[in-house]
């Protein structure tokens, strides 16, 4: 998979670039990281990417030339969704994850300063949000984004059932993890890990799991992600609203 990150801050990304999992998949082949500067298609002589905002007010704007003519280059005559890193999109979750994940490539957009000139979102699909917070630019965004994205993409991770287990693929917290050593300080390791029983440790996982995020996050509890197994489990600890 091929992301296409188009930036004034190229710089910022290769520590993430450069490290573990990223790294690996992209001396693999399995995802590339294509940075490109707004700036080299500013139409300015001193390379401008911002001016002040038509109206007056506090902070400069992301000029529109430069985003659209860095736009069309990477697109050229392809046919690749445009992702602007913005606060008034969606909140990303790990259905847009998979979504995002199911194509071969992609372009990300980092904003920068008080925002873009809305006649760039001419040439944007859809804008992202992280959340209901403030930050100085999309490009933190845009690694969060990479990230989860690149470990769904089949070879990034040791084993495909890696990701399939982990907190909001299943519409569930993950449960608890234990390492050596078997007990620490008093604390021991659950004896239903240690036994070998894999259809009680499966059993205890998914009850785990449950329980956190009954706790912890009630609002992910939906039924249609739940068995029949799951909803008694449910009501046998308490919980009613099903």
């Amino acid at each position: 998979m091929i992301f296409n990150v188009l930036t004034i801050f190229p710089d910022m990304f290769e520590g993430i670039l450069r490290n573990s999992i990223l790294k690996r998949a992209i001396e693999r082949d399995l995802i590339k990281v294509n940075l490109v500067n707004i700036r080299d298609y500013s139409k300015d002589r001193h390379k401008k990417t911002d001016d002040y905002p038509y109206g007056g007010g506090y902070g400069m704007v992301m000029m529109v030339q430069p985003i659209y003519d860095a736009i069309n280059a990477v697109k050229s005559s392809k046919n690749i969704p445009v992702y602007y890193m913005g606060p008034k999109g969606k909140k990303f979750d790990q259905k847009k994850a998979v979504e995002i994940s199911r194509y071969d490539e992609i372009i990300l957009l980092c904003g920068h300063y008080e925002g873009i000139d809305e006649r760039a979102y001419s040439v944007i699909d859809e804008e992202i949000s992280m959340g209901d917070f403030i930050m100085t630019g999309g490009e933190i965004a845009a690694m969060a984004v990479i990230d989860s994205v690149s470990r769904l993409i089949h070879g990034v991770l040791p084993q495909d059932e890696s990701f399939m287990d982990e907190s909001f693929y299943n519409g569930l917290l993950e449960y608890p993890q234990y390492t050596r050593p078997e007990n620490f300080n008093g604390m021991e390791v659950p004896k239903v890990l240690l036994s070998g029983n894999h259809a009680e440790i499966a059993k205890w996982r998914r009850q785990k799991s449950l329980e956190l995020t009954l706790n912890l996050r009630p609002d992910l509890l939906d039924k249609k992600y739940l068995t029949k197994q799951d909803i008694d489990y449910l009501m046998q600890i308490g919980y009613s609203d099903i």
